[in-house]
């Protein structure tokens, strides 16, 4: 986790923001929460962004990765403001094959025996990032590392877990409601 300074700047900017939402919602898992994480609003928001991007950075820093990816649309922003940040190269990856065009599941430079650390929005079972990694882990470069804005601490750790990636959150959910 970001040091704990860093920690309550995005605890803080997450909430000014208006990211953290309260009622009755239904979550991509199907599952029912009494409150949401909206982190496209954070995501459009210059400032949050930026403070996310510096957390996420500073945990990197002590990591040797070659790129910072995110998967598309929730991780895009975040990968990219890191990869500005962290002056690491960026790589996209789409929730599946283009078929047009170049083609192609990644947009960046994705080079074989290459650690990643993907950024990820909000994670609660950890199953949307998991494509993904299978998809990276295929073309011969390595993931070990997924670093989540907010983790619902709903399993998404243990699940990473059982295909040896550390689920690394920036805050939990615990922090914020």
């Amino acid at each position: 986790m970001p040091g704990s300074g860093n920690k309550q700047m995005i605890i803080d900017a997450l909430k000014a923001c208006g990211a953290v939402k309260f009622g009755d919602f239904t979550l991509a898992s199907g599952k029912k929460s009494s409150y949401y994480i909206d982190i496209k609003k954070a995501s459009t928001d210059p400032k949050t962004l930026k403070i996310i991007a510096k957390g996420a950075t500073e945990l990197i820093r002590d990591m040797d990765m070659a790129a910072v990816g995110g998967v598309a649309l929730g991780g895009v922003p975040l990968a990219t403001a890191v990869s500005l940040e962290s002056e690491l190269p960026l790589v996209i990856i789409r929730k599946s094959d283009k078929e047009y065009g170049t083609g192609g599941r990644f947009i960046g430079d994705l080079e074989q025996a290459a650690r990643i650390v993907l950024l990820e929005d909000v994670t609660t079972s950890g199953g949307s990032v998991k494509d993904a990694i299978v998809a990276i882990r295929e073309v011969g470069a390595v993931v070990d590392t997924v670093i989540t804005v907010v983790d619902r601490e709903s399993g998404a750790s243990e699940s990473l877990g059982s295909i040896d990636v550390n689920l690394v959150p920036l805050v939990c959910a615990s922090d914020l409601v």
